[in-house]
C-alpha cells in the first residue's frame, strides 16, 4: 500500500511520509515556464494537460509521497456565477457577496459541467502517478471561502464576514449552506475521477470569532465529510483548521475527519495527543524555515520526527511553501525525512 495512505488508515511507519502544502507552484521554475504560456491562472486550472503536468512536477523532481491536484479553492465560487479574477502581485479579487440579493445570482446548475476540467485533470494525473504515490484532491472549507466571497479580495481582517455573521447569521448561514453542497459534490466528483485522499483547507479558521467555530468551521466541515464518506465510505479525509488554537482536539472529534494538520503556531506533540482515538495529525515545519533552509530547517525537521516517532503521522509544512523558497531547499528536507 502507498505509504500516505497506509499512514491514514493508522500505521505507524519507520519513517512518515511526506508532502508539503503549495508543493506545486511558483517557487518552481519549471512552474514559472509553463504559467507563463497561458493567458490567466484560471485558463491553467481548466488546461488538463497543463495542471497534470503541474501537479506532477513536485513529484517527479522531489520524490513526494503524495500528489495535491493542481487547481485553487476559489473554481467553486467561480463555477457558483461568482466573478472571480486573479490580479498579477496582488492575487484573487471577486465581486463581494454582501446581501440577498448577490447571494440569490449564484447558482449551481453548471456546478458539474464548469469544473469538468477539474476532474479530468484527476484522471490525467492518476494514470501517471509512480506506484507508491498516492493522489490528494482538495477545497476550500466553506469559512475559509466565503471570507474571499464577503470581502472580495484576501489577506484583511475580515471586518465584513463578522458583521455578517453577527448581524445577518440567517443570510450567512444561507451562504455557508450553498458552499457546503457544492464542495461536498466537487470532492465527491474528485474521488469518483480517482482522488484516493481528500483534503479540505480552511486556512483562515483562526480568524473565526469564538462563539461562532462551531457555526462557521466545525459544523459545514462535518457535513461535507459526512456527504463525502456516504459515496466514498473508504477515503480518507484530511482537514487544515491553521490558527484554531485551542479548537483543534474538538474540531477533530466532531467532524469525522480522519487527519488534522496541525499548524506552525502549534506544538505538534501536544495537538497530536489531544486529538482523539484514530485521528492522525499532519504537520507542520514552519514555511519560513523552508525558505531559509540550513541548519535551522534541519534541526527543526528532525525534532518534528522525534516527537512523533512510533505514532501514525504525516511530514509537512504548518501552511503552504512560500513563492521565494529554493527548491534545493525542498529536495533537502524530502532527503532528511526519507533517510535520516
Amino acid at each position: 500500500m502507498k505509504p500516505l495512505l497506509q499512514a491514514l488508515r493508522g500505521e505507524a511507519l519507520a519513517r512518515p511520509p511526506i508532502w508539503l502544502m503549495r508543493q506545486a507552484g511558483r517557487y518552481l521554475p519549471e512552474y514559472r515556464a509553463l504559467r507563463a504560456s497561458v493567458p490567466t491562472f484560471i485558463d491553467l486550472c481548466f488546461t488538463p494537460e497543463l495542471a497534470v503536468e503541474v501537479t506532477l512536477q513536485p513529484v517527479r523532481r522531489f520524490g513526494m509521497d503524495g500528489a495535491i491536484l493542481f487547481a485553487d479553492i476559489l473554481l467553486v465560487p467561480h463555477a457558483l456565477g461568482q466573478t472571480v479574477s486573479f490580479v498579477s502581485g496582488e492575487g484573487p479579487r471577486l465581486e463581494p457577496i454582501r446581501d440577498a440579493a448577490a447571494l440569490a445570482q449564484l447558482s449551481d446548475a453548471r456546478l458539474a459541467e464548469i469544473l469538468a476540467p477539474v476532474m479530468e485533470t484527476v484522471k490525467g494525473v492518476r494514470a501517471a502517478l509512480p506506484p507508491g504515490v498516492a493522489l490528494i484532491g482538495f477545497a476550500g472549507a466553506p469559512w475559509t471561502v466565503a471570507t474571499y466571497m464577503i470581502e472580495g479580495r484576501g489577506k484583511t481582517d475580515y471586518e465584513n464576514c463578522r458583521r455578517m455573521m453577527w448581524s445577518e447569521p440567517k443570510l450567512f448561514a444561507a451562504l455557508l449552506d450553498r458552499l457546503v453542497d457544492a464542495t461536498a459534490s466537487y470532492l465527491i466528483a474528485q474521488a469518483d475521477a480517482g482522488a484516493e485522499v481528500l483534503k479540505l483547507f480552511d486556512s483562515w479558521a483562526g480568524a473565526v470569532p469564538a462563539p461562532l467555530f462551531e457555526l462557521a468551521v466545525i459544523a459545514p466541515t462535518a457535513r461535507i465529510v459526512k456527504a463525502v464518506k456516504a459515496r466514498h465510505p473508504g477515503i480518507p479525509i484530511i482537514g487544515l483548521p491553521r490558527a484554531a488554537g485551542s479548537h483543534v482536539a474538538r474540531y477533530a472529534a466532531e467532524t469525522g475527519l480522519d487527519a488534522v494538520g496541525i499548524d506552525h503556531m502549534t506544538d505538534l506533540a501536544a495537538a497530536a495527543a489531544a486529538l482523539p482515538a484514530g485521528v492522525v495529525a499532519q504537520g507542520n515545519l514552519d514555511p519560513m524555515l523552508l525558505l531559509i533552509g540550513g541548519a535551522a530547517m534541519e534541526a527543526q525537521a528532525l525534532r518534528i520526527m522525534d516527537a512523533m516517532t512510533s505514532t501514525p503521522f504525516i511530514f509537512n509544512l504548518g501552511h503552504g511553501v512560500l513563492q521565494h523558497t529554493p527548491p534545493e531547499h525542498v529536495a533537502r528536507l524530502v532527503d532528511i525525512v526519507k533517510h535520516r
